[in-house]
Protein backbone atom coordinates (compact mmCIF):
# COMPACT_ATOMS: atom_id res chain seq x y z
CA UNK A 1 0.00 0.00 0.00
CA UNK A 2 1.22 3.71 -1.12
CA UNK A 3 2.00 5.64 2.24
CA UNK A 4 0.64 9.33 1.97
CA UNK A 5 3.42 12.15 1.51
CA UNK A 6 4.32 13.99 4.52
CA UNK A 7 2.42 17.48 4.29
CA UNK A 8 3.02 20.64 6.36
CA UNK A 9 -0.24 21.75 7.98
CA UNK A 10 -0.26 25.15 8.77
CA UNK A 11 -2.44 26.56 11.68
CA UNK A 12 -5.03 27.85 9.68
CA UNK A 13 -5.81 24.82 7.94
CA UNK A 14 -5.80 22.63 11.28
CA UNK A 15 -9.32 21.46 10.96
CA UNK A 16 -9.78 21.59 14.97
CA UNK A 17 -12.64 23.32 16.35
CA UNK A 18 -9.82 25.68 18.32
CA UNK A 19 -8.19 26.18 14.50
CA UNK A 20 -11.83 27.18 13.26
CA UNK A 21 -12.67 30.01 15.80
CA UNK A 22 -8.53 31.50 15.15
CA UNK A 23 -8.82 31.50 11.75
CA UNK A 24 -10.86 34.66 11.08
CA UNK A 25 -8.41 36.40 13.66
CA UNK A 26 -5.26 35.34 12.07
CA UNK A 27 -7.21 36.35 8.60
CA UNK A 28 -8.00 39.65 9.67
CA UNK A 29 -4.10 40.20 11.52
CA UNK A 30 -2.85 39.15 8.47
CA UNK A 31 -4.35 41.21 6.03
CA UNK A 32 -3.93 44.57 8.00
CA UNK A 33 -0.10 43.23 8.65
CA UNK A 34 0.28 43.22 5.16
CA UNK A 35 -1.62 46.41 4.59
CA UNK A 36 0.21 48.38 7.01
CA UNK A 37 3.26 47.34 5.51
CA UNK A 38 2.42 48.51 1.59
CA UNK A 39 0.89 51.99 3.47
CA UNK A 40 4.01 52.46 5.11
CA UNK A 41 6.27 51.69 1.61
CA UNK A 42 7.76 48.82 2.54
CA UNK A 43 6.37 47.40 -0.48
CA UNK A 44 6.04 50.15 -2.93
CA UNK A 45 3.87 51.69 -5.24
CA UNK A 46 3.54 50.45 -8.75
CA UNK A 47 6.30 48.05 -7.41
CA UNK A 48 5.30 43.97 -7.25
CA UNK A 49 4.71 41.72 -4.17
CA UNK A 50 7.16 39.10 -3.01
CA UNK A 51 5.49 35.63 -3.92
CA UNK A 52 3.71 33.68 -2.68
CA UNK A 53 5.55 31.25 -0.85
CA UNK A 54 7.80 34.23 0.32
CA UNK A 55 4.67 36.04 1.77
CA UNK A 56 4.15 32.80 3.53
CA UNK A 57 7.28 32.40 4.78
CA UNK A 58 6.79 36.33 5.90
CA UNK A 59 3.48 36.44 7.86
CA UNK A 60 3.86 32.95 8.78
CA UNK A 61 0.95 31.09 7.33
CA UNK A 62 -1.05 29.41 4.76
CA UNK A 63 -1.30 30.02 0.79
CA UNK A 64 -4.82 30.09 2.02
CA UNK A 65 -4.85 32.94 3.71
CA UNK A 66 -2.15 34.87 1.63
CA UNK A 67 -4.70 34.85 -0.99
CA UNK A 68 -7.91 35.40 1.11
CA UNK A 69 -5.79 38.93 2.39
CA UNK A 70 -5.21 39.68 -1.29
CA UNK A 71 -8.42 39.19 -2.59
CA UNK A 72 -9.63 41.92 -0.28
CA UNK A 73 -6.66 43.92 -1.02
CA UNK A 74 -7.36 44.03 -4.30
CA UNK A 75 -11.61 44.93 -3.69
CA UNK A 76 -10.31 47.99 -2.08
CA UNK A 77 -7.96 48.95 -4.91
CA UNK A 78 -4.62 48.47 -3.48
CA UNK A 79 -3.36 45.61 -4.96
CA UNK A 80 -3.35 43.78 -8.93
CA UNK A 81 -3.39 40.11 -9.62
CA UNK A 82 -1.29 39.92 -12.96
CA UNK A 83 -1.43 36.54 -14.55
CA UNK A 84 2.23 34.88 -14.64
CA UNK A 85 3.96 38.03 -13.35
CA UNK A 86 2.20 38.38 -9.51
CA UNK A 87 0.56 41.15 -7.24
CA UNK A 88 1.60 44.48 -8.42
CA UNK A 89 1.02 47.15 -5.67
CA UNK A 90 -1.38 49.86 -6.98
CA UNK A 91 -0.78 53.66 -6.73
CA UNK A 92 -2.70 55.82 -4.32
CA UNK A 93 -4.60 57.45 -6.21
CA UNK A 94 -6.50 53.81 -6.96
CA UNK A 95 -7.06 53.01 -3.59
CA UNK A 96 -10.44 53.08 -1.87
CA UNK A 97 -9.56 55.84 0.18
CA UNK A 98 -12.78 56.57 1.49
CA UNK A 99 -12.94 52.64 2.74
CA UNK A 100 -13.12 52.69 6.71
CA UNK A 101 -10.73 49.84 6.76
CA UNK A 102 -8.28 51.40 4.18
CA UNK A 103 -7.77 54.28 6.36
CA UNK A 104 -7.20 52.73 9.53
CA UNK A 105 -4.40 50.97 7.27
CA UNK A 106 -2.93 54.03 6.72
CA UNK A 107 -3.27 55.31 9.80
CA UNK A 108 -0.68 58.21 11.10
CA UNK A 109 0.51 58.13 7.18
CA UNK A 110 -3.39 60.17 6.31
CA UNK A 111 -1.26 63.70 7.23
CA UNK A 112 1.36 62.17 4.33
CA UNK A 113 -1.73 62.53 1.97
CA UNK A 114 -3.80 65.38 0.45
CA UNK A 115 -7.13 63.16 1.72
CA UNK A 116 -7.94 65.78 4.59
CA UNK A 117 -7.50 68.66 2.54
CA UNK A 118 -9.57 66.65 -0.33
CA UNK A 119 -12.60 66.16 2.05
CA UNK A 120 -12.29 69.78 3.42
CA UNK A 121 -12.76 70.61 -0.75
CA UNK A 122 -16.07 68.50 -1.10
CA UNK A 123 -17.55 69.65 2.19
CA UNK A 124 -17.27 73.21 0.42
CA UNK A 125 -18.65 72.15 -2.66
CA UNK A 126 -21.72 70.73 -0.83
CA UNK A 127 -22.48 71.61 3.02
CA UNK A 128 -23.46 74.86 2.60
CA UNK A 129 -25.81 74.51 -0.37
CA UNK A 130 -27.27 71.58 1.78
CA UNK A 131 -27.71 73.89 4.75
CA UNK A 132 -29.11 76.44 2.31
CA UNK A 133 -31.59 73.59 1.23
CA UNK A 134 -32.28 72.43 4.79
CA UNK A 135 -33.69 75.45 5.83
CA UNK A 136 -36.15 75.22 3.65
CA UNK A 137 -36.92 71.29 3.94
CA UNK A 138 -36.09 70.02 7.07
CA UNK A 139 -39.06 68.82 9.30
CA UNK A 140 -38.91 69.40 12.91
CA UNK A 141 -37.76 65.96 13.74
CA UNK A 142 -34.80 66.70 11.48
CA UNK A 143 -34.05 69.75 13.20
CA UNK A 144 -34.57 68.61 16.60
CA UNK A 145 -32.22 65.80 15.68
CA UNK A 146 -29.39 68.05 14.52
CA UNK A 147 -30.22 70.16 17.60
CA UNK A 148 -29.16 66.78 19.68
CA UNK A 149 -25.98 65.73 18.07
CA UNK A 150 -25.09 69.71 18.83
CA UNK A 151 -26.22 68.93 22.43
CA UNK A 152 -24.15 66.41 22.77
CA UNK A 153 -21.38 68.22 21.27
CA UNK A 154 -21.75 71.35 23.76
CA UNK A 155 -21.58 68.58 26.60
CA UNK A 156 -18.56 66.43 24.87
CA UNK A 157 -16.25 69.55 24.43
CA UNK A 158 -13.52 68.13 26.28
CA UNK A 159 -13.56 64.73 24.74
CA UNK A 160 -12.23 64.33 21.51
CA UNK A 161 -13.90 60.96 20.57
CA UNK A 162 -17.31 61.71 21.83
CA UNK A 163 -16.97 65.31 20.85
CA UNK A 164 -16.15 64.03 17.14
CA UNK A 165 -18.71 61.08 17.03
CA UNK A 166 -21.54 63.99 17.68
CA UNK A 167 -19.70 66.06 15.34
CA UNK A 168 -19.82 63.60 12.72
CA UNK A 169 -23.82 63.06 13.35
CA UNK A 170 -24.88 66.81 13.20
CA UNK A 171 -23.13 66.71 9.49
CA UNK A 172 -24.73 63.52 8.51
CA UNK A 173 -28.29 64.62 10.03
CA UNK A 174 -27.63 68.05 8.08
CA UNK A 175 -27.32 66.42 4.77
CA UNK A 176 -30.30 64.22 5.70
CA UNK A 177 -32.32 67.19 6.35
CA UNK A 178 -31.39 68.58 2.74
CA UNK A 179 -33.83 66.13 1.31
CA UNK A 180 -31.30 66.05 -1.35
CA UNK A 181 -31.29 62.20 -2.00
CA UNK A 182 -27.37 62.90 -4.14
CA UNK A 183 -26.34 64.67 -0.14
CA UNK A 184 -27.55 61.80 1.23
CA UNK A 185 -25.78 59.00 -0.58
CA UNK A 186 -22.49 61.42 -0.53
CA UNK A 187 -22.50 61.80 3.00
CA UNK A 188 -23.05 58.10 3.62
CA UNK A 189 -20.10 57.08 0.91
CA UNK A 190 -17.76 59.87 2.63
CA UNK A 191 -18.79 58.85 6.75
CA UNK A 192 -15.76 57.54 7.60
CA UNK A 193 -13.53 60.12 5.98
CA UNK A 194 -15.13 62.71 7.58
CA UNK A 195 -14.91 61.14 10.81
CA UNK A 196 -11.25 60.86 10.50
CA UNK A 197 -11.05 64.48 9.12
CA UNK A 198 -13.15 65.98 11.97
CA UNK A 199 -11.18 63.97 14.37
CA UNK A 200 -7.48 65.38 13.17
CA UNK A 201 -9.50 68.93 13.22
CA UNK A 202 -11.01 68.44 17.24
CA UNK A 203 -7.74 66.82 18.16
CA UNK A 204 -5.62 69.84 16.77
CA UNK A 205 -6.94 72.76 19.30
CA UNK A 206 -7.38 72.72 22.90
CA UNK A 207 -11.11 74.19 23.24
CA UNK A 208 -13.64 73.66 20.60
CA UNK A 209 -16.26 77.16 22.09
CA UNK A 210 -16.25 78.58 19.12
CA UNK A 211 -17.26 75.27 16.80
CA UNK A 212 -20.02 74.82 19.30
CA UNK A 213 -21.29 78.34 18.95
CA UNK A 214 -20.97 78.01 14.58
CA UNK A 215 -22.75 74.88 15.20
CA UNK A 216 -25.47 76.48 17.42
CA UNK A 217 -25.71 79.36 15.31
CA UNK A 218 -26.58 76.76 12.33
CA UNK A 219 -28.97 75.93 14.29
CA UNK A 220 -30.77 78.67 14.88
CA UNK A 221 -31.31 79.76 11.14
CA UNK A 222 -32.60 76.35 10.34
CA UNK A 223 -35.72 76.98 13.22
CA UNK A 224 -36.30 80.58 10.95
CA UNK A 225 -35.86 79.10 8.22
CA UNK A 226 -32.97 81.63 6.85
CA UNK A 227 -31.07 80.41 3.93
CA UNK A 228 -28.41 82.80 4.04
CA UNK A 229 -27.80 82.56 7.44
CA UNK A 230 -27.35 78.78 7.15
CA UNK A 231 -25.06 79.33 4.07
CA UNK A 232 -23.07 81.73 6.10
CA UNK A 233 -23.00 79.35 9.30
CA UNK A 234 -21.60 76.89 7.03
CA UNK A 235 -19.27 79.15 5.33
CA UNK A 236 -17.99 80.07 8.71
CA UNK A 237 -17.66 76.70 9.88
CA UNK A 238 -15.76 75.64 7.19
CA UNK A 239 -13.31 78.28 7.74
CA UNK A 240 -12.93 77.15 11.01
CA UNK A 241 -12.12 73.87 9.88
CA UNK A 242 -9.68 74.69 7.73
CA UNK A 243 -7.91 77.00 10.12
CA UNK A 244 -7.97 73.30 12.85
CA UNK A 245 -6.85 71.29 9.71
CA UNK A 246 -3.60 73.32 9.03
CA UNK A 247 -2.75 73.18 12.92
CA UNK A 248 -3.41 69.89 12.74
CA UNK A 249 -0.75 69.33 9.18
CA UNK A 250 1.55 71.65 11.13
CA UNK A 251 1.95 69.06 14.41
CA UNK A 252 2.22 66.13 11.73
CA UNK A 253 5.06 67.08 9.81
CA UNK A 254 4.95 65.11 6.26
CA UNK A 255 7.00 61.85 5.57
CA UNK A 256 9.92 62.34 4.43
CA UNK A 257 9.10 60.30 0.98
CA UNK A 258 5.89 61.54 0.45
Amino acid sequence: MRRPRDRVVFLTETPSSDAAVKRPRVQKNVTRSLATDICNDLFPPNGMLPTEGELCIRYGVSRTVIRESLKILESKGMVRGRSRIGTQICPREDWNLLDRQVLEWIGPRIFDLDLLQSILDARRATEPYAAELAAERATVQEIADIESAWQRMKEAEGDVEAFTAADVAFHTNLMKASHNQVFMQLSSIIQAALEFSLHASNEAVDARDEAVEIHRALIEALRVRDKAAARASSLQMLDLAARDLATALRKHPRHPSS
